[in-house]
């Protein structure tokens, strides 16, 4: 399973890059304004650090203006990944930036039905949003279920990118279903290295070490 990193932060994505933590990046303009800086110029940065697709969400509603403005943004690279929303604009958006050749992630993805007209649609990604399913009662990991199946049936290319991610319990739910990327925050990421048992493990290694004299650098 690729892992995308759910942040506009250069220096979190800097460092999950160095240890080959990071396929790919998704932004929102939301994520961006966090940092105070100009979207175009802090899209660039990260699509210069990453060699994986750096997801850009336009912010138009109507398909013309989302094609114009996905054009826009994927002038700024060539691993640009154009992010729509899962309406039927989006859809329209969607096919024909796909058609021009141009990556497509289509997100705010909550049924099985908007995923399979994402894939009729040519889209390289969808997004299913786990997290805030589960904040309505729902399954999040019901939905890449159903989605790994539809796609799986009919050979299509359409990447499941399990998005909304809360825990690192889904990260590893959503390896084991099949989904093909999960976009997380870093502390997302960095929390799956987690476990009490290593930490006890360490803390009486430690001790062990202390006791016969070991001196830990």
């Amino acid at each position: 399973m690729k892992f995308f990193v759910d942040t506009a932060d250069i220096d979190a994505i800097r460092e999950l890059n160095d240890l080959g933590m990071v396929d790919g990046v998704t932004t929102n303009p939301s994520l961006i304004k966090k940092s105070g800086r100009d979207i175009l110029e802090v899209t660039k940065e990260i699509c210069d650090l990453v060699s994986g697709p750096v997801s850009a969400e336009v912010v138009a509603t109507e398909a013309d203006a989302m094609i114009a403005e996905g054009r826009r943004l994927a002038e700024i690279a060539d691993n640009i990944a154009v992010k729509v929303p899962l309406t039927w604009d989006g859809l329209k958006a969607c096919k024909t930036l796909s058609d021009e050749g141009r990556m497509v992630n289509v997100t705010l993805c909550f049924s099985a039905n908007q995923a399979l007209l994402a894939a009729k649609a040519g889209a390289t990604f969808i997004s299913p949003f786990i997290g805030r399913l589960d904040d309505l009662n729902l399954d999040g990991m019901e939905l890449i279920a159903d989605i790994r199946e539809i796609y799986d049936n009919y050979g299509f290319e359409t990447q499941i990118l399990a998005a909304s991610i809360r825990t690192a319990n889904h990260m590893s739910d959503a390896a084991k279903i099949g989904a093909d990327v999960a976009t997380a925050p870093p502390a997302v990421i960095k929390a799956m290295a987690n476990h009490i048992l290593t930490d006890k493990g360490l803390a009486q290694f430690v001790k062990d070490a202390a006791d016969a004299g070991i001196k830990i650098v």
